[in-house]
């Protein structure tokens, strides 16, 4: 993949056994690391990260089966739990040399980012969600035919075999799909971007299908298990989210309450891709956070 942040420098980091992340890190400063979604790249932040890098050190990884990372096999249904991921981004951030650091993730980046508060409280000092729910709310919702929305969760959520082959046999059309209806400004996703997006998630078919299969199973459970022990986010937590709460029938900010007594939601008017979209509106997000 040959789009990256300018004025980052890139590198490869071992965060387990056989499983190496790209990662940008520009700036200096108190430590943030950005969590891509799909179908998307660390590239997402190219905005939000040179403005972030005036006065903090920013952290941009290819989360595991994505972009330029490594994509391991997964034949236990393990390897790409939310939990197995959220313990990446731990291990990246301490071999960086930060042991505590704030945490923004977008769409699939979120759910990791959302693990990982839950996992290590000790280490994520801040947290920012945009545009998703907590897996088991996400599931929870999703009724009816306007559940048609996310197809694809219950595509990749299928046994292994059909989705890949599915989805495999025309990439790009499935996840250019996304990038079009998903974007209000077209223009926010330039040429050179969409193409580097299609051609990262072309080159990972099985890994991104693992890692929603993952979230209709090992990570509801995990999720259960938090909500019946009454365990919550215990840091600073913004959520920035579409109004598609209100569209589909359900409270979000309250669900989201659930899960963070100290939460800032807000709704934003731009489209999915909130950070190409509204870069600077996720920026003072981000800054208002961390100042909490």
């Amino acid at each position: 993949m040959n789009q990256r942040i300018r004025g980052f420098d890139y590198r490869r980091v071992t965060v387990a056994d056989g499983v190496a992340l790209n990662v940008a890190v520009g700036g200096s400063g108190s430590p943030i690391v950005l969590l891509h979604g799909f179908p998307q790249t660390h590239l997402m932040w190219r905005h939000v990260a040179a403005d972030l890098a005036a006065d903090h050190t920013v952290i941009c990884p290819d989360l595991r089966g994505y972009g330029d990372s490594d994509k391991p096999t997964d034949p236990d249904g393990t390897g790409y739990s939310k939990r197995t991921m959220a313990a990446d981004v731990v291990a990246l951030a301490r071999a960086l040399g930060h042991e505590r650091f704030a945490l923004a993730g977008h769409d699939r980046g979120a759910l990791v980012a959302i693990r990982a508060g839950l996992d290590h409280p000790a280490t994520v000092t801040h947290l920012a969600s945009l545009d998703v729910l907590p897996t088991l709310d996400m599931w929870e919702v999703m009724r009816g035919t306007s559940a048609a929305v996310g197809f694809h969760l219950y595509l990749m959520a299928q046994p292994p075999g059909l989705p890949e082959q599915l989805i495999g046999a025309s990439p790009d059309a499935f996840f250019g799909h996304f990038l079009d209806i998903w974007t209000r400004d077209p223009e926010a996703i330039p040429s050179e971007v969409r193409d580097a997006y299609l051609a990262a998630s072309r080159a990972a078919v099985p890994s991104i299908v693992a890692d929603y299969r993952a979230s209709a199973g090992i990570d509801v459970a995990h999720d259960k298990v938090d909500r019946a022990a009454g365990n919550r986010l215990r840091m600073p937590v913004t959520v920035l989210q579409q109004d598609w709460g209100a569209a589909l029938g359900f409270d979000a900010a309250g669900l989201w309450r659930a899960w963070a007594a100290d939460l800032e939601h807000r709704t934003v008017s731009c489209g999915h891709f909130m950070a190409e979209e509204a870069p600077a509106e996720v920026v003072a997000a981000l800054r208002a956070l961390l100042a909490r």
